[in-house]
């Protein structure tokens, strides 16, 4: 018996492709932008953790960055951004919160569990785009570099040494996998 053959693309699939990808990738700079708050917020109550808080801020300015320009796509392409936003925006500034009040080092970890989703997330996104859309695979190439180079640092600061390291970074990773499939869609 031979395999049925999926269903051609139709007319605008391309066009709705993209505005998935813009969707949660959008949503994902929002949430990354929330993190690094929560965790930054909690780390400048503490005078002897203001090295960490300035490391939190400079990455997120590096995750503004990325949202600005995943802003302008969204307009850019007439994108309305997942109607998630107002939750997500929350719960990335609770778990940043959190995981900081767990201490450095469950912070730290809370970075290196959402930045290797993100990582894997862009580099199927840059192998779809490669191709189609070189320009904004490139984009996403650098923004994928951006994310690596905070994982990388919140491995040198210490993440694989947080209470419960296991437990923590697979309960961040399923929640990140979970918002990227509701944010694509909603």
């Amino acid at each position: 018996m031979s395999k049925p053959i999926p269903p051609r693309p139709g007319q605008g699939a391309l066009r709705d492709r993209l505005a998935e990808i813009l969707r949660v990738d959008q949503a994902g700079e929002l949430a990354a932008v929330h993190i690094y708050r929560g965790q930054a917020a909690v780390m400048r109550a503490s005078p002897d953790r203001q090295r960490i808080a300035d490391q939190l801020t400079e990455m997120e300015g590096h995750e503004q960055v990325h949202l600005d320009r995943f802003n302008a796509l969204l307009t850019e392409h007439k994108v309305r951004p997942t109607l998630m936003s107002p939750l997500w925006r929350a719960a990335a500034f609770a778990l940043g919160a959190g995981t900081a009040l767990l201490g450095d080092k469950a912070a730290h970890a809370c970075t290196e569990a959402v930045e290797n989703v993100i990582e894997k997330h862009y580099a199927g996104q840059i192998d779809e785009l490669k191709d189609r859309d070189p320009v904004l695979a490139a984009e996403l190439t650098q923004f994928r570099d951006d994310e690596l180079s905070h994982r990388d640092l919140a491995v040198e600061e210490g993440a694989h040494e947080a209470p419960a390291y296991p437990l923590l970074t697979a309960v961040i990773q399923a929640g990140c996998r979970t918002a990227i499939k509701i944010s694509e869609k909603i």
